[in-house]
């Protein structure tokens, strides 16, 4: 690891060392991470992972209580933990946190909810964010690891919506949208250039992180590289076999849309989820990751705990 590197992962992980309790897993994110020279308004956002929330909330609320809103504090670690479940997908968020001469927003979650979001894309909260370049400071549980079956299935997924050609550019910023499908935050809370400035702004992480990836279909002959212009390019196989290929790799919670059904002495026997065309499983992994309302809410909900966390919470 280069010397700047080092420095980076030190500075970023001072709140892991002076500020809050031990945690399992931790990552650093967001666009702050993207300047050199980021302005005082700015702010780090991280990931915690604990193995029991309870007791970290717990712990976390005698040791910095000023994190918490004057009325959630009042409420207690149960009330936090209830609405991280019920309202923020697993994950609860203290924002406009001062440390030192910096703002951090940390986000917390158990390490089981994490583990099956990346597994399974069970919420694609988490999973959405670690297919996109972070700054892993704890890993004590081996996420990084697990997080390789997350990036396999976001190559395939961004792989069927993608033409027959595109470029290095076109699979990363189609990668990065993945998340956002759905999400009502796009509509009218996000920066709509948000894809372009993440890929852009770590482009060269995003070839480290989906290399492996690539050359393994690569090597399958699923991709062929090409040229456009001064990009690398890729041409794809759209053949029906090389989609069902991409498309047994996706998680269960896209493959069991296209699950065919039939009966067998009384009972109904699943077979196993085959598309019938490329354009057919685009449509299904569209669908799937835009979700249904309920979890569209939970998705907004996040956002709304975040939102009124920032706004209000030192207000009460």
């Amino acid at each position: 690891m280069e010397t700047a590197s080092v420095a980076r992962a030190l500075e970023l992980s001072g709140p892991l060392r002076d500020l809050l309790p031990p945690v399992d897993f931790c990552c650093a994110y967001g666009s702050t991470l993207l300047h050199a020279r980021p302005d005082g308004t700015s702010m780090v956002d991280y990931i915690l992972g604990v193995n029991d929330p309870l007791q970290w909330h717990s712990e976390n609320m005698e040791r910095n209580p000023s994190h918490y809103s004057s009325w959630m504090a009042r409420l207690g670690p149960d009330a936090v933990t209830w609405l991280a479940d019920r309202v923020g997908v697993g994950v609860y968020f203290n924002p406009f946190v001062e440390w030192r001469d910096k703002r951090i927003k940390y986000g917390v979650v158990g390490m089981r909810d994490l583990a099956m979001d990346v597994l399974g894309w069970d919420r694609f909260y988490l999973s959405g964010r670690l297919q996109k370049p972070v700054h892993v400071l704890v890993d004590n549980s081996d996420i990084r690891k697990v997080n390789t079956v997350n990036l396999k299935m976001a190559t395939s997924a961004s792989l069927l919506l993608l033409p027959e050609e595109f470029t290095e550019y076109d699979l990363y910023a189609q990668i990065c949208s993945l998340s956002y499908m759905g999400d009502l935050r796009m509509l009218f809370a996000e920066d709509k250039d948000k894809v372009k400035k993440i890929v852009e702004g770590s482009f060269q992480p995003f070839q480290l992180m989906y290399r492996p990836m690539l050359q393994q279909y690569i090597s399958e002959g699923i991709l062929k590289i090409s040229t456009h212009g001064q990009r690398k390019a890729f041409k794809q196989d759209c053949g029906v076999s090389a989609t069902n290929e991409l498309f047994s790799s996706l998680p269960w919670t896209i493959q069991r849309k296209m699950q065919g059904r039939f009966a067998s002495d009384g009972q109904e026997i699943l077979t196993r989820a085959v598309a019938s065309s490329k354009d057919m499983a685009a449509t299904c992994v569209r669908k799937s990751l835009r979700r249904q309302d309920m979890y569209r809410i939970e998705r907004a909900g996040s956002w709304l705990q975040e939102t009124l966390e920032t706004r209000y919470s030192r207000a009460f």
